[in-house]
């Protein structure tokens, strides 16, 4: 479960700081085009981006995906996560049904990328994700979704399908004043690298990832 425990304050509003269209090409080729949007007012003051991605049906609801900035996964392709290919995944499906991604900048549930790279380290060492943060003296899950709901809200999305294996966001957002009127799980993104990483999420926070539990875990120092 996430470590925020203080009451969920209802965010106050954003406005647009600029808007852009920018062309996306993915390594296996896939093209899309983007209209990207920056905000002021935001209330972590972290510069988060909002990716609207071709055009819902009129009257539907947006498909959204929150997606947490993960430079090893994104950028670099580690497959020690399963955050790249969920990019890769979440923007040709939200391209198809009309809707926002939402690059948000918590790297590494919010702990910050050297402390997620100490909490790999503690993971070569048994730990699992969840276990190595608290080593570190660090939240579990770090993360706010305040300046998502500000973000949505701006954009004129006061409901939306949420594309997340993760109950918390759907539950931050509802208490947010974000109405979800669905949660659309990822597809399953498993490599011998990642098989720790994901069953600890479907195990310790319920997460919505469709593995085999049964299966031993491989005799690996990664997780």
């Amino acid at each position: 479960m996430t470590n925020i425990e203080t009451a969920r304050a209802i965010p106050g509003a954003a406005t647009v700081r600029a808007r852009v269209r920018i062309p996306l090409t993915f390594p296996d080729g896939y093209r899309v085009e983007a209209e990207v949007t920056t905000f002021h007012g935001l209330a972590d003051g972290a510069e988060h981006l909002a990716l609207a991605l071709g055009e819902p049906e009129p009257g539907g609801t947006p498909l959204v995906r929150l997606h947490s900035e993960c430079l090893t996964g994104d950028v670099f392709g580690s497959d020690r996560c399963d955050c790249g290919p969920q990019l890769r995944e979440s923007v040709e499906r939200i391209a198809e049904a009309g809707g926002y991604l939402l690059y948000l900048r918590q790297e590494g549930r919010g702990i910050g990328l050297y402390n997620k790279l100490d909490a790999y380290a503690l993971q070569d060492q048994g730990l699992d994700t969840y276990q190595a943060n608290t080593a570190l003296g660090l939240p579990e899950d770090g993360r706010d979704y305040t300046a998502a709901a500000q973000m949505l809200a701006t954009l004129g999305a006061p409901a939306i399908r949420l594309l997340s294996n993760n109950p918390d966001k759907a539950g931050q957002l509802a208490d947010l004043g974000v109405t979800v009127t669905e949660r659309v799980p990822t597809g399953v993104h498993l490599s011998p690298s990642n098989v720790r990483y994901l069953r600890a999420k479907v195990e310790h926070t319920g997460h919505s990832i469709a593995l085999d539990l049964s299966v031993p875990l491989p005799h690996s120092r990664t997780a």
